[in-house]
């Protein structure tokens, strides 16, 4: 499995350890940067993994910043990309049952005295549940792709909901007497 990593000047240190971990378990590992503890912008780098993991060059992500939030937001701007905060070992595991979360996002400030490389390993090793998850993720997956579709640089304004969709909302379908 290739595995690219990326992070910004606060989780700098825990990327390194975590190459050094990946490639001990026999991962292919592509180190996206940053690669000291100067002051960066954080979506730099999310956008590398990000669009690795999108164009399919590599199999999934990880990116570490101070809360993992930032990350998050900005890999989730690609298409097919799912990214998450995890910091725990319940968050990462469903992740990846409920969710195939295809880039892991750590938070550099916050995981403390939590083995990171015992995380990632639990992440990387868990599969996808599939069955009614997979359900959920063609909707999001649909989604997606009417907003890439329909949500370009002439719609900066407002962006009106789909009237179908709208209708086909479960909230819709809700009749008060």
């Amino acid at each position: 499995m290739r595995i690219s990593l990326g992070s910004d000047h606060r989780g700098v240190h825990i990327k390194a350890r975590l190459i050094q971990s990946l490639q001990a378990n026999s991962f292919d590992v592509i180190d996206e940067g940053t690669f000291d503890e100067i002051a960066v912008d954080y979506p730099d780098y999310a956008e590398c993994v990000a669009r690795r993991v999108s164009c399919g060059e590599a199999d999934r992500g990880i990116l570490i910043c101070g809360t993992g939030i930032g990350m998050a937001i900005t890999a989730n701007k690609f298409s097919g990309v799912r990214a998450a905060p995890c910091y725990d070992e319940v968050m990462v595991e469903m992740s990846r049952r409920h969710n195939d979360v295809n880039i892991l996002c750590l938070p550099g400030d916050l995981i403390g005295e939590r083995s990171v490389d015992d995380l990632v390993l639990r992440w990387l090793q868990t599969e996808f549940d599939g069955g009614r998850h997979s359900k959920r993720l063609d909707k999001i997956c649909k989604i997606e792709t009417k907003n890439v579709d329909s949500v370009g640089p002439a719609s900066l304004g407002a962006v009106k909901p789909d009237s179908q969709a709208t209708e086909d909302h479960p909230a819709a379908q809700r009749t008060t007497s």
